[in-house]
Parts: C-alpha cells; structure tokens; sequence
C-alpha cells in the first residue's frame, strides 16, 4: 500500500470499529432483551446511516474540485482544519464517554420497546453511526487533501477488517480486548490531527493568510525525504515536512502542546457509568 492508502487504512480501521461495536452492542442488546424481530430496523438505520456519509464525502470532493489558486488553498485549510477540529474533539470525548456508550445504547434501545416505536430503534441506529459516518468522510476528504491522492485500497481494506473484527466479536461471541488498541490508536489521531493543523497553517501562508515567518527552519531532505519510503509515509500519517517554516513547527509544537495541557487537567479522564437496572421484559 502507498502512504495514502496506509493512512486512509488507519482512519478506516479505527472509525469503521467504532460504527461495528455500537451495531454490535445494539444487536446484541436486542437480542439479550428477546426482541430480534426489530433486527432489520437497526440495520435499516445502518444503512441509511452508511449511504448519508457516502453523499457527504461525495459532496466534500465535488466541492473541493470547485475551486482553484488561492481559493483552493484556503478551501483546503480550512478542511484540514476543520477535520483536526472534529478529530481532536472526538478522541477527547471518546475518552471520557468509552465506558457509557454501552449504557447508554442500552436505554436507548428500552425506551423504543417500551413506547412501542420501531422508527425511534431505527433513529437510535442511524444516529449512533452516522455520527462516525460523516465524521469518516471529513477525515477521508482532509486525507486526500493532505497527500494529494484519493485512494480507496487503504479505506476497503480497512472498513473490511473493522467488519470482520466486529463479526467475531458479536456474530460468533469471540472475546477481543480492544480498549489497548483505541488507546494506541488515539495517540496516533492526536499526531494524525497536529499534522493536519500544521498543513491547514501552510496552506493559509501560501494563501497569503498567514506570515510563515521564517521559509525554512531546517533541510533534512537529503537524509529523509517526505516524498519517498519512511519519510512518505510520516508526511501521510503525521504531517512531516523535510523543509518546514517555522510557522509550521510553531504550530505543530503549539497543537501538541495544547494536547499535553487537556490531557493533564483532565479533559480525557473516564466519567464511570451509572449503575443501570436490569431489563426484566421482553418486548
């Protein structure tokens, strides 16, 4: 896989997990609680859910080919820095909502049985991943812009093992820890997020929108260059420039900084979930 592709794999692989285990626990839950036959009212959520984001990715490339020069540019800012906005808020939000998503789908899931409303079921589905959906296409569309490559090997391959993992979790009942791997992968994002920040500022300077104050801090092209190899694939992953302005250091630095700040006041810290009773029908 190309640079691109590894990283269109990554988002894939994280968010298309995130969508799995919220349909995985709805399933799930419905099945616990004896009422299967509104199965097909999760997955018509789903599905309307999927083909909403697919538009939203649709329109956020159509849109982007619109514009050219200058307008391009700050188009192009401006989705970076508008994904790495969305992103930075998710991660911190998974991190402190991860352990009352369950609960929550769950009485989600009880207030629809007992007030009888198939479509709240379907609402409650198409909500729950629609949010990952278009958060997704944001993400896809900031990844295309930064690498300049739409690919799409990266992003089957990864959606295809995000199904596949939550399949065995909650088709064949096979227990996989995945609370390490979401910790990774939120150290990842964050880095993932610093690089589009810094791209969103150069394209903002080369706009004319912001000073890049000095053109260029240092020249480590020679020893790694962000065209080829190892150095690809940090451009594509975590925004890494081989002759970088210092504008671009300032704020990737000043973005991790502010990344170190939240997560040592707390911002990330868990909230514990409620205690919850019991479901005791089976509508």
């Amino acid at each position: 896989m190309s640079p691109a592709d590894l990283t269109t794999f990554f988002i894939m692989l994280r968010e298309g997990l995130e969508a799995s285990l919220v349909v995985g626990i709805l399933l799930a839950y419905l099945q616990q609680v004896g009422a299967l036959r509104h199965v097909r009212l999760v997955w018509s959520g789903v599905v309307a859910a999927v083909a909403v984001s697919v538009a939203v990715l649709v329109a956020l490339e159509a849109l982007g080919g619109e514009f050219q020069g200058t307008t391009e540019r700050i188009f192009e800012g401006s989705t970076m820095l508008l994904a790495a906005t969305v992103l930075t808020w998710m991660v911190f939000w998974m991190m402190r909502q991860s352990r009352l998503i369950k609960g929550e789908l769950q009485r989600g899931v009880d207030r629809a049985l007992a007030e009888g409303a198939g479509w709240a079921l379907a609402l409650l589905a198409f909500f729950a991943v629609v949010r990952e959906g278009v958060e997704t296409a944001l993400l896809l569309q900031a990844a295309f812009v930064s690498t300049g490559e739409v690919t799409i090997l990266g992003s089957v391959i990864g959606l295809g093992v995000a199904i596949a993992v939550g399949v065995l979790m909650y088709g064949f009942g096979i227990r996989i820890h995945l609370r390490r791997f979401f910790q990774v992968t939120a150290v990842v994002l964050l880095l993932f997020a610093a690089g589009l920040v810094t791209r969103a500022a150069a394209e903002f300077a080369e706009a004319g929108l912001l000073p890049a104050f000095v053109a260029q801090v240092w020249n480590t092209r020679g020893v790694l260059s962000q065209d080829v190899g190892v150095g690809a694939i940090l451009r594509a992953l975590f925004g890494y420039s081989d002759r970088p302005s210092l504008l671009e250091v300032l704020v990737y630095v000043g973005y991790l900084a502010l990344v170190v700040l939240l997560v040592r006041t707390g911002v990330g810290t868990a909230v514990a979930p409620s205690v919850r009773p019991a479901h005791k029908t089976t509508a």
